[in-house]
């Protein structure tokens, strides 16, 4: 058992540095055109792919973006270095967020921030959000590591044939419910930000 969690976080650090987050100081300083841009975010998040096939970023996802108020504009069909990084956030949280939730933590960032030249920008808002990486990368190891434990020792007195997959499946719901509350203490955090009525405290408010 204690080698196999011994094999299970090596196999998750290697991972977890394949997936490195893409540095400020690795996105070209000069506008790019939108398939340079494509082919940018392929090949520095193509570990983050589950398969080959999968794309990073395409051209509708852009211009969808863009026609969600997600983006700003290009100038003269360029991106520039704080499109580039407006565009990773996106891809960091479209995954777990709606468009709207997305639009409610972007548009004020790109509002305040975006080709501010007298201040702090969006770079400065990106390397500051990831400066916290590699802490968290080393706390993330330890609790999957505690979690991972505990599931192999559920399920022991079902049919040995039948432990394997239960312990995996036991894993995979603790894993399920970390995100699930989070996704909530998010959204929860995203609406005060917002000033959003909830729909429990609206339908008190017409009753």
């Amino acid at each position: 058992m204690e080698n196999d969690m011994k094999e299970f976080l090596s196999a998750l650090q290697k991972k977890l540095k394949t997936i490195d987050y893409v540095k400020t100081e690795d996105i070209p300083n000069i506008g790019l055109y939108m398939d340079q841009v494509t082919t940018f975010m392929d090949e520095q998040l193509e570990a983050c792919k589950r398969y080959d096939s999968d794309k990073i970023l395409t051209k509708t996802m852009i211009n969808n973006y863009a026609k969600n108020n997600l983006l700003p504009a290009p100038e003269k069909k360029k991106y520039s270095k704080e499109h580039v990084i407006t565009l990773l956030f996106i891809y960091y949280f479209k995954n777990l967020l709606s468009i709207s939730d997305i639009q409610s933590l972007l548009n004020p960032l790109t509002e305040h921030y975006f080709g501010n030249k007298g201040g702090h920008n969006m770079e400065d808002v990106y390397n500051e959000v990831f400066t916290l990486e590699k802490e968290e990368s080393n706390k993330l190891l330890k609790d999957l590591g505690k979690k991972y434990t505990i599931a192999h020792q559920t399920f022991s007195d079902f049919p040995e044939e039948d432990q394997a997959f239960l312990q995996n499946f036991s894993f995979i719901c603790m894993l399920s419910f970390d995100v699930y509350i989070k996704k909530m203490i998010i959204e929860s955090v995203i609406d005060e930000l917002a000033g959003k009525e909830s729909p429990e405290n609206s339908s008190k408010q017409n009753t």
